[in-house]
C-alpha cells in the first residue's frame, strides 16, 4: 500500500471537506463579495460597465492561468508546499487591491489574486482525486460544491451590508483577513496527499504531452467543455446582474445581494439533492438533468426582455441552481479512470477551460452599457444551450461514474 493510499484511509472526512471547501471558496469569495460595489467602483475609479467588468475578467484569467501552472506542478512536486504558497500569494494580492490607485492597477492586482487563488482551487480538486474514484469522487465534489456554495450566498450579503459602513476598498481588506486565516489553517492542518512514489517523474515537457492527450480524449474534452460552457453562463450572470438588477431595474444593493444569495442557495439545494440521487441515477444522468434545467432557465431569461423583472428572476435561478448538479458530475466524469499522478494536470486543464470561458464571457454582458439586459440574456442562452449540445455529443468515459 502506498503512502497516498494510507492517507486516504486515515484522513478525517469533516476536517478535509471543511479545509478543501474553504480553499475552493476562494474563487467565489474573490468575485461575489464585491459584486454589489461594481457600480460604486465604476464611479470612484472611472470607466463604463465593460471596463469595470474587466476586473472580473482579470480575476478569471488569473484563476485559469494559476490552475494551468499549479495543477501539473503539484503532480511533480506534491500538493502541500504549492498550496501554502498559493494562499500566501492570494493574501498579499488582496492587500494590494485595497490600495489600488486606479482601475488599471486594480485589474493587475486582480489578475495576481486570481492566479494565487487558482493554485488553491486546482490543488483542492487534485486532493479529492488523490483519495477518491468514480461515484465516491462525485459525492466528494458535491460536498465541496455545497459547502463552497455558501460563499455566493454569504459573500454578496456581507458585501452589501459592509458597503453601508465602508467603501469598496474595505471589502478587499476583509478578504485579506480571511486569506490570513486560510494561511494558518493550511500551514497547521493540511497534510501532503501525494506520496513521492505516486508523483510524476518525467518533467514539464511530459506535462504538455499529457495536456495534449487529455484534450484529444473525446470523453474528457466533452465533459470539460460541457462544464466550462455552463460555468461561463454562470459568470455571465455574475458579471451582468449587478448592473441589470441595480441600474436597469433600480433595486438597491441589499436587494441585489438577497437575490444573489437566493440563487447561491439553489446551488446548495441542487448539490444536496444530487448527492442523494447519485447512487440511483449516476453522474451522467444527473448532469443531463442539470443542463436541461439550465437551458430552460436561459430561455426564460430571454423571454424576460419582454416580460420584465418577475420573469427574469426565476429564469436566473433556473440557470444558476443546477450548477450544483453540473460542476461536480462533469468533474467526476472527466476525471474518472485517471491515475493520481495525472489528477493535478487533468484538474488544471478543466479549470483552465472553465475560467478562460468565463473570462471571455464576463465582459460580453456589459457590451450594451449598464442600462440594458439584452447582452446578458443572449450570452447566457447561447452558452447554456451550447453546454447541453456538448453533453449530448460526449461519449461515456472509459470508467462509468
Amino acid at each position: 500500500m502506498t503512502k497516498t493510499a494510507q492517507v486516504r484511509a486515515e484522513a478525517p472526512p469533516f476536517t478535509l471537506v471543511a479545509t478543501l471547501a474553504g480553499l475552493s471558496a476562494l474563487g467565489p469569495l474573490s468575485i461575489d463579495m464585491y459584486l454589489p460595489a461594481l457600480p460604486e467602483l465604476g464611479k470612484d475609479l472611472g470607466g463604463g460597465a465593460s471596463l469595470i467588468q474587466l476586473t472580473l475578467t482579470a480575476c478569471l484569467v488569473g484563476l485559469a492561468l494559476g490552475q494551468a501552472v499549479a495543477g501539473p506542478a503539484s503532480d511533480l512536486l506534491g500538493r502541500r508546499r504549492l498550496l501554502l504558497g498559493g494562499v500566501i500569494g492570494y493574501t498579499v494580492a488582496s492587500l494590494l487591491c485595497v490600495i489600488a490607485p486606479n482601475v488599471w492597477f486594480l485589474i493587475a492586482f486582480r489578475l495576481l489574486q486570481g492566479a494565487s487563488g487558482g493554485t488553491a482551487i486546482v490543488i483542492a480538486r487534485a486532493v479529492v482525486r488523490d483519495r477518491n474514484e468514480g461515484a465516491a469522487a462525485a459525492r466528494f465534489f458535491a460536498s465541496l460544491v455545497q459547502v463552497s456554495a455558501l460563499a455566493p450566498i454569504v459573500a454578496p450579503l456581507a458585501g452589501g451590508a459592509l458597503l453601508q459602513v465602508m467603501p469598496w476598498r474595505g471589502l478587499f481588506a476583509v478578504i485579506t483577513g480571511l486569506g490570513v486565516v486560510l494561511v494558518v489553517v493550511v500551514y497547521r492542518g493540511m497534510p501532503e496527499t501525494l506520496a513521492p512514489e505516486d508523483r510524476r517523474g518525467d518533467g514539464p515537457k511530459a506535462v504538455l504531452v499529457t495536456f495534449g492527450k487529455l484534450a484529444a480524449d473525446r470523453a474528457f474534452a466533452g465533459y470539460m467543455l460541457t462544464g466550462g460552457l455552463a460555468f461561463a453562463a454562470m459568470f455571465t450572470y455574475i458579471s451582468g446582474s449587478p448592473f441589470v438588477i441595480q441600474d436597469v431595474y433600480d433595486l438597491p444593493q441589499l436587494a441585489f445581494a438577497g437575490i444573489f444569495a437566493a440563487n447561491g442557495a439553489g446551488i446548495v439545494i441542487a448539490g444536496r439533492v444530487g448527492a442523494r440521487l447519485l447512487d440511483r441515477h449516476g453522474s451522467r444522468r444527473l448532469l443531463g438533468i442539470g443542463l436541461t434545467i439550465a437551458a430552460v432557465g436561459s430561455l426564460t431569461v430571454v423571454s424576460s426582455l419582454a416580460a420584465g423583472l418577475w420573469t427574469l428572476l426565476p429564469g436566473l435561478f433556473l440557470v444558476v441552481a443546477p450548477i450544483g448538479l453540473i460542476l461536480p458530475n462533469s468533474m467526476a466524469l472527466a476525471l474518472s479512470g485517471r491515475p493520481p499522478r495525472m489528477a493535478g494536470t487533468a484538474s488544471a486543464l478543466m479549470g483552465l477551460a472553465q475560467f478562460a470561458l468565463g473570462g471571455l464571457a464576463a465582459p460580453m454582458a456589459g457590451l450594451g452599457g449598464s442600462d440594458t439586459s439584452v447582452p446578458m440574456a443572449l450570452v447566457i442562452a447561447g452558452l447554456s444551450l451550447s453546454a447541453l449540445a456538448a453533453f449530448r455529443l460526449t461519449p461515456r468515459p472509459p470508467v462509468t461514474a
